[in-house]
Formats: structure tokens, C-alpha cells, sequence
């Protein structure tokens, strides 16, 4: 056998095979090309999605109404105080005097030798309060606190210890001040209805004398007990806006002018700043600016992927592709049809300064747009977000969903929602000792509580805001999110939950205290909002309404009113709202993922191919190279023979001879 092709025959075996090869391998190279052509759409595709998806954030940015009636704040002298305004703040100016700022309480305790001086053992009750005219009124919205010492913590230092673990509301320090340690507690909330009242349960069993734990007592009412000394009074915040006087307990004020927070700084007695108020024009140019760009840059993608240049006969890969004209065609639609049910005033965006040009981008007048700002009959709001304007100021539109109809419905409201109640039989015990009459175990929106009053002697409105306090400051309502009021009426006290609809309920189920202070109590559980939209039954959850049918996913909220007929709801969705969800549909209902994974198929169905092609390959060349073997030991014998016949011939006596 010939070790090495072509040795037999003296041919170039191995450069005729690759000859041979190289047209055997030519529909290879026609899959390669095909599959180029393809990663090249793929890329192409990937690129439209991605500017697809930049462009959705800024539509985005232009869905959400709230960006239209966004409002800055300014202040004078920007030292006195930040300044924030929410979207329901009314553009303005205000005169600004701050005369004081709000403080918090401080007292301190006598002298201690060491912060390991042993002070007493018992209970510390700390409430909160308002001192006035030698009277301490409770702070409803404020439990009271009961701290526990022990003999373990007993000293100076493990009583502000036990303060501060306890999280009731104060924060506990020592201070030497050159003579000794004193014991100083503080406030943590300013205001005068947050000062302190501080009484215990001294382990001596005297608990108004000035040794033991009654040392930390105090009371600032006409004959209360103070051996503590207040070092800080609870002060408000007093302040004047446009002539008027206004008392608060926080430096952080977010009630005094609508939809402004006012976080004061300092005072500028008897010099007053001024306070500007105007909507946001700035933001608004910024985000409108910013989408016109982001479409432009969005159509450059789309135009060079699928452009025909008619001068040199080159077209670009996805010129004449259906899935970009489809897009291009949803877009340029969604941007020209006009709104029929915008309760806004407007209705295109050529209104508000965005136009088509003749080559496919937009422009921006940022004239246009100023005019529809300062028109105080125009709602922008309405133009770009999903909005609905109600014409009942009791009835307010929360939301819709993508599939709620533009349109124009009707609202009758067949049932206010109400809030659960607890009402005495009747007048209360005043007197309350709660061994005999101070416990109570109530049902608050389903979740079950017990509390315990303090022992006194209340009128009806002092013991309506204990009550309260008790109830509001447990952790299983505070940490729910949920409260009540307490109210009363000729000494009878009512419980109302902070909640509307059927979840609101209030039930007194018990406790020593429940006959005294309420006699067998009427118990009202709140009503869910009911009526209908343009004739279709909605669905009511506490004060909110939900429509159905065309209105599906439009929710409202039903403040207050009367039954019946309660005027019209005017709801579009804005040209920001239709993108929004037309881009939506593009990008994730497989529009162009389908392309995407049809190329991918094609794709892979070309690996499939030349795999099989290569396999076939390999078969053929090895067929072509035995073929040339055979051949070069075919030759290789007819040589070896053709040589023995010459060698013998040679050897034959010569004829001529």
C-alpha cells in the first residue's frame, strides 16, 4: 500500500481532492451568507426594540397627570425655612413671618451623687399633654406610657436606661453639671399639647413625697406634684401668613397653606419674607422637549434600518419589512388621531406646539405650549395622562386601567359608604378605678385589643380623649395603620373607626369597664359605596367605586354628597396613556420578539444544514481520496509492469544483429 497519495501515479493527489473539495463546499458558503443575512436582521431587530424601549421611558415620563400640576416654591430668604409645594398647591404669593420656633419639654431631676445612686423601684407613667389655666389636658392622639423599674435597674443610670428602651416618647440623659448628676428627660415631639406629665407607683408606697421613684414625679396642674424642674417649656410654632396667626406644634408644617410643607429654620420677627407659588412650566418644557427628541431618535432608528436609496439602488436590510411598517404606522397614528373625550380643552398635540414634519420627525413650539399654560380654561393633564374630570367636587378620579373606554359616563350613587361605630346607651361614669371600671376589650376592624384606663376622676371630654389615646396608641392598631375617635355628647361616648366600608367595624366586647362607660352600646358596622356608571352596577369598596362594562378599571372615590344622580365623569386617554400602552403591546406582545425568534429558528435550521453538509463533506472527500488510492496502486502495478516487460526486452538477442 502507497503511504503517500499521488507516489503510484505522480499526480497531485492532495491538490486535486482540495479542488474537488472547494466545489463540493460551495452550498456551505451559500448558508454562511444566508446566515450573515440574517444576524444582520437580528441586529437590526434588537436595535428597533431598543429604541423602542428608550422611547417608552420618555412617554413615560409624560403619563403620570401629577407632572402637570406639579407647583415650585420659592422663598425670599431661603435661610428661614425649605419649602416644598404638592401638585394641589395653589399658585400664589404669601407674606411669611416666623415668630417662634416649636420646642420640645425638658425637665431635670434634683442632684444625684453618682449615676449608680440608687433611686427606687416602681412604675414611671408619662403622658402627654396641654397645661392651660392650672389644667393638664390629654393628648388623644397620644397613649400614655407605663415604665417599669425594677431592682435591677433601680440606680440613676438604669433608670434612663429603662426610659429610653422603652420607646414612650421621651429620651432620657444624665448631665453633670459641676455638682452632681442630674436625670434630664426630654420630649421628642415639640408642641404644647405634647408636654409631659409624669406620675409613678413608688415601691415606699408614697407617691408625692420627694424620695423613691417620686422623685421623677411631674405635674404642672393647680396642685399636681413637680419634683422634677422644667428647664425647656413646650412651645408651638407661631407664625403669620398674610395677616393671619397661626399656632403649630411642629416646625414641620404641611396644613397651614394648601398642599405646602413648610419646614422652619429660624425666626425673622417683624420682618417678613415673601412666598412664590407658581406651576412647574419649566418641567413641563423639559419633558416635552425630551419626548419630541426621543420620538426623533426613535424614527432615525426606524428610517435607517428600513430606508431605499433611490440614487445609488441600495436598499437597507429591513427595507420593505412588514413589522417595521406595522410600528411606524401604529406610532405615527397614535401620535395624530385626536381625543374625543378629553375633559381638558385639548385635543392635539399640534395645540400644544408638537407637529409632524414632512420627513417623519417632530418639532416642538415652545410658544404654543406656554400659551396653553397660561390659559387657565386648558388642562394639560388631560392631553397626555389617563385622566378623568368629574363634575361633583365630592367625587374625585383615582385611576383607570388600559382597559377602560374612553368616554364620557354617568355616576348615580345609590349608598354612601359609612364608617363603623360604637355608640353608649348611656352617660358615662366619670370616676374610674380600673380594678372596678377602667378595662376595656374592643373589636377595631377585626383586630381584638384590650386596654386599661388611667385611674381618675375625668369630665366627659377628658375621658372621651383617654379613651382614645389608649385605643389609638396600641401596637396591634398603630401598627395596622388604623385609629378611632372618640366623641361625646351630653356624657355619651361614641367610637368611630378612621375606616370607611364593610371592613370598618367597632365592637366593646368586653371588660369591667364596658356597662360604666357605656351601657349596652348600639354597634354600627360601615357600608361599602354602591351605584352605577352610565347604567352598569360598580363595585364598592369603602369609599372607592369601581366601574365595569366600558368603565372597567375606572375608579373613583366618593367623599361625601347625596344619593342619586352625581353628574358626569369625562375620561381619555392621553396621547402619553396611548403610547404608553401601544409600546406596551409592541414590546411585549411579541410583535417584534416573534420576528426575532423566527430568525433564530432560520437560524438554527442552518447550523442543522451545515452540520449535515459537513458530515456529508467528510464522507465525500474520503470517497474522492479512495478513490485516488486505488488509482495510484493501479498505476503503481501498470508502471512495475511496463518496467519488467522493458527490462526483459532489453534483455532479448538483438534482430538486427
Amino acid at each position: 500500500m502507497l503511504s503517500s497519495p499521488g507516489i503510484g501515479s505522480g499526480l497531485d493527489v492532495n491538490n486535486i481532492v482540495s479542488q474537488l473539495m472547494a466545489l463540493e463546499r460551495r452550498p456551505l458558503i451559500a448558508l454562511d451568507n444566508k446566515e450573515a443575512t440574517h444576524q444582520t436582521k437580528l441586529s437590526a431587530f434588537g436595535s428597533l426594540k431598543g429604541a423602542i424601549a428608550s422611547f417608552q421611558n420618555s412617554v413615560a415620563a409624560l403619563a403620570n397627570p401629577e407632572k402637570y400640576s406639579a407647583v415650585s416654591a420659592n422663598l425670599s430668604d431661603t435661610s428661614l425655612a425649605n419649602v416644598s409645594a404638592a401638585s394641589s398647591a395653589i399658585s400664589g404669593s404669601y407674606s411669611l413671618e416666623i415668630q417662634t420656633l416649636a420646642q420640645s419639654q425638658k425637665l431635670k431631676s434634683s442632684n444625684f451623687t453618682t449615676t449608680n445612686t440608687t433611686i427606687g423601684n416602681g412604675t414611671i407613667t408619662i403622658q402627654f399633654g396641654t397645661y392651660e389655666n392650672g389644667t393638664f389636658t390629654l393628648n388623644p392622639e397620644k397613649a400614655a406610657q407605663s415604665i417599669i423599674i425594677s431592682s435591677s435597674n433601680s440606680t440613676l443610670e438604669g433608670v434612663r436606661d429603662s426610659i429610653n428602651q422603652a420607646n414612650a416618647g421621651v429620651s432620657a440623659s444624665i448631665v453633670n453639671d459641676g455638682l452632681g448628676n442630674r436625670l434630664v428627660i426630654s420630649a421628642n415631639d415639640t408642641g404644647l399639647s405634647n408636654a409631659l406629665k409624669i406620675t409613678t407607683i413608688d415601691s415606699d408606697n408614697n407617691n408625692s413625697d420627694n424620695s423613691g421613684l417620686s422623685q421623677l414625679a411631674y405635674d404642672a396642674s393647680a396642685g399636681g406634684i413637680s419634683n422634677l424642674t422644667e428647664t425647656v417649656a413646650a412651645r408651638n410654632a407661631t407664625l403669620i401668613i398674610d395677616g393671619i396667626s397661626i399656632s403649630k406644634a411642629s416646625n414641620k408644617i404641611t396644613d397651614a397653606i394648601e398642599g405646602v410643607t413648610l419646614d422652619l429654620l429660624k425666626t425673622n420677627l417683624g420682618n417678613a419674607t415673601t412666598l412664590n407659588l407658581s406651576r412647574d412650566s419649566a418641567s413641563i418644557q423639559s419633558a416635552l422637549s425630551s419626548f419630541v427628541k426621543s420620538f426623533n431618535e426613535l424614527n432615525k432608528t426606524i428610517t435607517d434600518l428600513s430606508k431605499y436609496d433611490a440614487t445609488t439602488k441600495q436598499a437597507s436590510i429591513l427595507t420593505g419589512d412588514s413589522t417595521v411598517r406595522s410600528v411606524q404606522t401604529k406610532l405615527r397614528s397614535a401620535l395624530s388621531d385626536p381625543l374625543t373625550t378629553a375633559g381638558g380643552g385639548l385635543s392635539l398635540l399640534s395645540e400644544v406646539g408638537i407637529s409632524f414634519q414632512t420627513d417623519g420627525t417632530l418639532k416642538f413650539d415652545s410658544s404654543k405650549l406656554n400659551e396653553v399654560l397660561n390659559d387657565p380654561t386648558k388642562d394639560i393633564s388631560t392631553l397626555f395622562a389617563s385622566v378623568g374630570k368629574t363634575s361633583d367636587s365630592q367625587v374625585s378620579f383615582i385611576s383607570a386601567g388600559s382597559t377602560t373606554l374612553n368616554g364620557k359616563y354617568s355616576l348615580n350613587i345609590s349608598q354612601l359608604a359609612t364608617q363603623g361605630k360604637a355608640i353608649g346607651s348611656t352617660q358615662a361614669v366619670l370616676a374610674i378605678n380600673s380594678g372596678i371600671n377602667g378595662k376595656l376589650e374592643l373589636n377595631i376592624n377585626g383586630e381584638t385589643i384590650n386596654v386599661t384606663l388611667a385611674d381618675g376622676t375625668y369630665t366627659p371630654a377628658s375621658l372621651a380623649a383617654e379613651i382614645q389615646s389608649k385605643i389609638n396608641g396600641d401596637s396591634t392598631i398603630s401598627s395596622a395603620g388604623m385609629s378611632v375617635t372618640l366623641s361625646e355628647s351630653a356624657g355619651i361616648l361614641t367610637i368611630t373607626s378612621d375606616q370607611y366600608g364593610s371592613a370598618s367595624t367597632v365592637s366593646i366586647t368586653g371588660g369591667n369597664g364596658k356597662a360604666d362607660l357605656f351601657g349596652t352600646p348600639i354597634e354600627n358596622d360601615g357600608i361599602n359605596v354602591a351605584g352605577t356608571i352610565n347604567g352598569i352596577a360598580a363595585t364598592g369598596s369603602g369609599q372607592i367605586l369601581t366601574g365595569s362594562g366600558d368603565s372597567n378599571e375606572l375608579v373613583l372615590n366618593i367623599t361625601g354628597g347625596s344619593t342619586g344622580a352625581r353628574g358626569d365623569i369625562s375620561f381619555a386617554h392621553g396621547f402619553a396613556a396611548k403610547l404608553d400602552m401601544l409600546l406596551n403591546e409592541i414590546l411585549d406582545d411579541r410583535l417584534i420578539d416573534s420576528r426575532i425568534d423566527g430568525i433564530n429558528s432560520s437560524i438554527k435550521d442552518i447550523e442543522d444544514q451545515r452540520e449535515a453538509l459537513n458530515r456529508r463533506l467528510v464522507d465525500v472527500e474520503k470517497r474522492i481520496r479512495a478513490q485516488f488510492t486505488a488509482l495510484d496502486s493501479m498505476i503503481a502495478g501498470m508502471t512495475q509492469t511496463s518496467n519488467f516487460l522493458q527490462q526483459q526486452l532489453s534483455r532479448l538477442p538483438n534482430t538486427s544483429k
